[in-house]
């Protein structure tokens, strides 16, 4: 390993499926040694995970990169949103943790709305109407299904609190990860004692909202990881709101992101409040805001249609009028969480290759359709779109947003940017830098830039005709089925 022009930083990226970790050069952004440890996620009707394998996978991960992690000066960790995490006094989980993708909270989700004003007032109290996905609909699951559990619990977390609680002692969040949990009011920026009142959630199990740029602490003894005691550890923040860091985002430059989930998002001034639901009024990592939009169905359901149909997943062909909504985990975005997936159109001559093509078109119209409302009014309608997450290395992902969103796409080269994004915070620390300043001086942005084609608007519009016939379909509540 060549030596280093500057302090090492840790960067963590604790997401769904696996914890990834990259040593880089606070300097350059040169990435000097990485590793990646798996975890696992219950199948079912529920989505859960034990946290004590995310810090598993945390250790073995920093094993993988040697050396070169006791030497780093600071660490932050990114990590997947929205989880439920419940401890006991011990700092022990007192169930597995309920994750962002698990919709059994969903009539909580509707009555939580309804008690307490409707959508409108939720956007304007929180900057988000919540769905199944929010932290808030969870906790209140827990409370009305498990109510032993959660009397046992004395703290509450989100996934990457409680890495970052492991590391130093200290109970803290930051704004971007806390935003994003449907109990904190983006007007004010503190916990809403009004709405955890009504889910009887008492604030002192909630960790501390720490400022940008604020240490959150230092490593302490007997963590068993290979980080020096007195490392500096910062606030970290939620996937989305790190990835945003690592691409060093200026407002209204748009990103979609491909992974488990889909994502589309921009940083903007404004604070966003959507009263539709689609847009969640998230706050970056900074002092800006994320206004963003999900879906749960991405990369894993479009692999997941390649596969029952015996094809590799770039195997795609065009010409078809067939209609696949691969809602095959419920869905967010729209608002569907009990539905599952719908193929309209087969005809005889339809090909395998031409069902894929519609499973990848029915994943990006979901994003596109919220694009619009993510961007500010004053954004360039013209800006490439920046591709990003597992699926922007396919040529079939690629090819499809770029015919349906009629913009042109740029593919950074740099890859785990929800870690980057982690490590530049961790920079931003020891050098007192914007950490998204920190990431456009690595360049972690820059890659090549597809053209711009002529937008597929047929495709588009059949899909929308589509899903709207068959939203009541669609709408039917698990009890009905």
């Amino acid at each position: 390993m060549s030596a280093a022009e500057g302090p090492l930083v840790v960067g963590v990226d604790t997401s769904t499926q696996s914890t990834k970790a990259l040593v880089v050069d606070a300097a350059t952004g040169r990435v000097v040694a990485s590793g990646q440890a798996p975890h696992t996620v219950s199948s079912g009707t529920g989505r859960e995970s034990d946290p004590r394998e995310w810090w598993d996978a945390l250790g073995e991960a920093l094993n993988q990169c040697g050396e070169a992690a006791h030497e780093a000066a600071a660490v932050s960790i990114g990590g997947q949103q929205h989880g439920l995490v419940t401890l006991d006094g011990q700092g022990e989980p007192v169930r597995p943790a309920l994750l962002w993708n698990d919709v059994r909270s969903a009539p909580q989700a509707r009555r939580l709305i309804d008690e307490l004003g409707g959508a409108k007032a939720w956007a304007k109290r929180t900057g988000s109407v919540p769905s199944a996905s929010f932290t808030v609909t969870k906790w209140a699951w827990l409370a009305e299904h498990e109510p032993d559990a959660a009397r046992a619990v004395k703290a509450v977390r989100l996934p990457h609190d409680y890495l970052t609680e492991r590391l130093t002692g200290e109970g803290t969040t930051d704004r971007g990860d806390v935003s994003g949990t449907g109990w904190w009011a983006s007007g004010t920026e503190e916990y809403d004692e009004g709405i955890l009142a009504r889910v009887g959630l008492d604030p002192a199990l909630l960790p501390r909202v720490v400022r940008p740029g604020e240490v959150a602490g230092t490593v302490r003894d007997g963590h068993g990881l290979p980080f020096s005691k007195g490392t500096l550890v910062a606030a970290g923040t939620g996937d989305n709101a790190a990835a945003a860091l690592g691409l060093g985002l200026r407002p209204g430059v748009p990103v979609m992101s491909l992974g488990t989930s889909g994502t589309v998002y921009a940083v903007s001034q404004r604070r966003p409040a959507d009263p539709t639901g689609t847009v969640a009024g998230f706050a970056d990592a900074r002092g800006d805001w994320l206004p963003l939009a999900c879906t749960l169905n991405c990369t894993l359901a479009v692999d997941r249609v390649a596969a029952l149909l015996h094809l590799d997943r770039e195997a795609v062909e065009p010409g078809t009028d067939a209609t696949f909504l691969p809602f095959l985990d419920g869905e967010r975005t729209p608002n569907l969480p009990h539905s599952s997936g719908l193929l309209y159109g087969l005809r005889h001559d339809t090909t395998a290759g031409q069902l894929l093509q519609a499973a990848y078109d029915g994943a990006v119209h979901s994003l596109l359709g919220a694009l619009d409302l993510v961007l500010d009014a004053d954004a360039d309608p013209s800006a490439p779109l920046l591709l990003i997450g597992g699926g922007a290395r396919g040529s079939a992902w690629q090819q499809t947003v770029r015919r349906l969103s009629g913009r042109p796409v740029q593919i950074p080269e740099a890859r785990e940017l929800v870690a980057l994004g982690a490590a530049a915070q961790a920079a931003g620390l020891l050098t007192g830098e914007d950490a998204a300043a920190v990431a456009r001086r690595w360049n972690t942005a820059a890659g090549p830039v597809l053209d711009a084609v002529e937008r597929d608007e047929a495709t588009l519009n059949r899909i929308t005709g589509v899903l709207s016939d068959a939203a009541p379909l669609l709408e039917r509540d698990a009890a009905s089925r």
